[in-house]
């Protein structure tokens, strides 16, 4: 196999920068990447990726590879339609488009037109649509358009009869869509003041909500919710749907919450359920009783029925259940929807309002589902349906009979029969029972020889369900092993699940995941020489600790986006809000906890460390890029052997959300070009 050198890493100034916290003094000699206006990170940035994509282009055979992820991911996409006055609407995409199209049709399954292509917005399909909305009675549509994948987004409101746009424009809107009145005449959104400068990096706090009438200026909008007395909040509002109520939903983070509301007409909000050491969520409103799901006193959730004159909880309409997770709650048709995880797969349940059980679906398969949710007098609804091997497919569900019958589903370019997905459980260090998802194909050999790619996230509630990536094909097909760890932090298990791995609790994510590594090389899945570890944003900080900590354990490194500086993550855009999963340098107990597995300030010199692609890019506005940046200049000079330490920079691009098909196929490629390259195994064009 053809040996590559890179270039001579770009020289990173170390200054003398360092902090004092509570006694320990921290050195931050590459504080000055942390401005990314400065022409200095500018000429960085160019330097670096100038070493990254020179190595990348000497590997023979990643051409191949771009040219099968181009096949694999060459697919129709549409997903399941819903109406919105007259009309059916659903997103399409024929394939290699860069976004999916908004199309509709008067009856489903008949061809339909073209409403709004957002491949027209930007040359290059960098403007994406991050949120669509439509009115009540299906006049309007409402969609926030975003950047080269910015937080940042515009709201702007078309006319459903002639496609044509409204003077409406609404801006500095951030983690917000528009949320229609029910008289349909205006919108609810939450937004920030118009950063005075650093527009990707500088802190966002007081976020407030506005009201939009249709027609106006947007400095005329109403101001419906603001408190300064706590600028580290997020708000958002939403009416109920007959008009009496309207409620705030209020957070200090990305978890625990506070609902205010009032009757509309009433000059202030009260507190109907009280933050923040609780999740709550309302499902529906009818007949002065709001539904809210929550994990008050239900690790797994329940739904419960408060009677909103009187703010008292009825009754329990959906109790907790022993085992699995009530992960959401949707309406259609006069009935409730239970979305259940059950070992991290879907399970969906049909309820009355009174909470009697009407049926358990019979779902497609093992997998995840999204959908069942609908208008109050539809008697069917669509849904779709998921896993490993198995792109989205669409299924129409009839209301009353409980009959499942399949809508769409995609032709590809590969044989799903090839493969199959097994669930594991690993033990943890500390002797919790982890489930892991493992894909690969049918004639597997378990000798320890297999290319390995572990992937996991492991915090803010977030759940690892089986899902579908054109890319992992392209792994499989090669012999590769795809898993997916479910490890604590997430809500697989309910909120002891998720407190499991936050705060000072957090190193039981790095061990599960190491533990995850452990398993596959010991049961000859793997081997440390063939196994790649990979994530992303929280995911990224995952992968930065679990390399520091155990870099002897894996041939490959690819953290993405991640959060790396855990000392000063608090300090951009909306950093802060991650305190409550994190902690914070400034109380002194968790600065020490955080300190001990921050990925950045535990990179030693004189170690050997794994090949590692970091991976960022230029207007990621969440986890901002000086994380990456910091990480890949310490690595690059604390590493002792010979493997690659490499930081590909994504230009035009942000967090994640909204990257264009052409970007995503290029990343693919370099990252199992990179993965190939590191473990010694030579891609085959022509599969056995």
């Amino acid at each position: 196999m053809k040996s590559i050198k890179h270039l001579p890493y770009p020289e990173t100034v170390r200054e003398e920068v360092s902090d004092n916290y509570f006694g320990v003094e921290v050195k931050d000699p590459y504080r000055w990447l942390e401005d990314d206006n400065s022409q200095a990170t500018a000429q960085w940035v160019k330097a670096q990726n100038a070493v990254t994509q020179d190595y990348l282009s000497q590997i023979p055979f990643r051409d191949a590879i771009r040219e099968r992820l181009t096949q694999v991911w060459n697919y129709t996409k549409e997903s399941a339609p819903s109406k919105h006055g007259d009309w059916w609407y659903y997103t399409y995409n024929d394939g290699l488009q860069n976004q999916a199209v908004l199309y509709r049709t008067r009856t489903p399954g008949e061809k339909g037109e073209v409403f709004l292509d957002p491949n027209t917005l930007s040359d290059d399909g960098t403007v994406a649509l991050i949120n669509m909305s439509f009115s009540k009675d299906g006049r309007y549509l409402s969609y926030a358009a975003a950047e080269s994948g910015s937080d940042w987004v515009e709201i702007r409101v078309m006319k459903t009869d002639d496609k044509s746009l409204t003077d409406d424009v609404v801006r500095w809107v951030k983690f917000s869509g528009a949320v229609w009145s029910p008289d349909s005449e205006g919108f609810y959104y939450s937004a920030y003041d118009a950063p005075k400068e650093g527009v990707y990096s500088s802190m966002n706090s007081n976020q407030k909500v506005f009201y939009h009438k249709l027609g106006d200026a947007q400095s005329n909008d109403r101001l419906i919710y603001a408190d300064a007395g706590h600028p580290m909040r997020y708000f958002s509002a939403f009416p109920s749907d007959d008009g009496r109520w309207l409620f705030v939903y209020s957070t200090e983070g990305t978890s625990g919450s506070e609902i205010l509301y009032k009757r509309v007409g009433d000059k202030s909000f009260r507190v109907l359920l009280a933050g923040f050491d609780h999740d709550f969520d309302v499902v529906d409103c009818k007949d002065d009783v709001a539904y809210v799901r929550t994990n008050r006193g239900a690790s797994n959730y329940c739904l419960e029925a408060l009677d909103l004159k009187s703010g008292k909880t009825l009754k329990c309409v959906i109790p907790e259940h022993e085992k699995n997770l009530l992960q959401g709650v949707t309406t259609a048709g006069g009935y409730l929807f239970a979305h259940y995880l059950e070992n991290a797969q879907s399970k969906i349940c049909q309820f009355d309002y009174s909470g009697k059980l009407v049926r358990e679906v019979k779902l497609p398969a093992i997998g995840t589902v999204s959908g069942f949710s609908g208008r109050e007098e539809e008697t069917e609804l669509y849904y779709t349906f998921t896993n490993y091997t198995t792109p989205a497919s669409s299924y129409k569900y009839d209301i009353a009979t409980g009959e499942s019958t399949l809508y769409k589903r995609p032709d590809v370019a590969f044989d799903p029969e090839r493969f199959t997905t097994e669930q594991v459980f690993f033990t943890s260090k500390d002797g919790t029972r982890v489930p892991m998802f493992v894909t690969h194909r049918k004639d597997m050999q378990l000798d320890g020889s297999n290319p390995c790619y572990l992937y996991a996230y492991g915090g803010f509630q977030i759940n690892l369900t089986p899902s579908f990536s054109p890319s992992d094909i392209v792994f499989l097909e090669q012999g590769g092993i795809h898993c997916v760890a479910n490890l604590r932090g997430g809500s697989e298990y309910g909120e002891e699940w998720h407190k499991g791995g936050m705060l000072l609790n957090k190193q039981n994510v790095f061990d599960d995941f190491i533990a995850a590594a452990e398993y596959l090389i010991a049961n000859r899945y793997t081997s440390k020489d063939k196994l790649a570890i990979a994530g992303g944003s929280n995911g990224g900080l995952l992968v930065g600790a679990c390399e520091v900590q155990r870099p002897d354990l894996y041939a490959v490194c690819l953290p993405a986006v991640g959060v790396m500086d855990m000392l000063r993550y608090h300090k951009f855009t909306i950093g802060w809000g991650w305190g409550v999963e994190y902690g914070t340098s400034d109380n002194e107990e968790q600065f020490h906890y955080i300190y001990k597995y921050s990925p950045l300030h535990n990179i030693r010199e004189g170690v050997k460390y794994p090949a590692t692609m970091v991976i960022t890019a230029d207007h990621d506005d969440r986890v901002v890029p000086a994380h990456s940046f910091k990480f890949g200049a310490t690595m690059q000079h604390c590493q002792a052997g010979d493997a690659p330490i490499l930081i590909r920079i994504e230009s035009n691009a942000g967090h994640g959300a909204g990257k264009p098909t052409s970007k995503r196929i290029e990343e693919a490629a370099d990252v199992y070009s990179f993965i190939f390259q590191n473990i010694g195994v030579e891609y085959q064009k022509e599969i056995k």
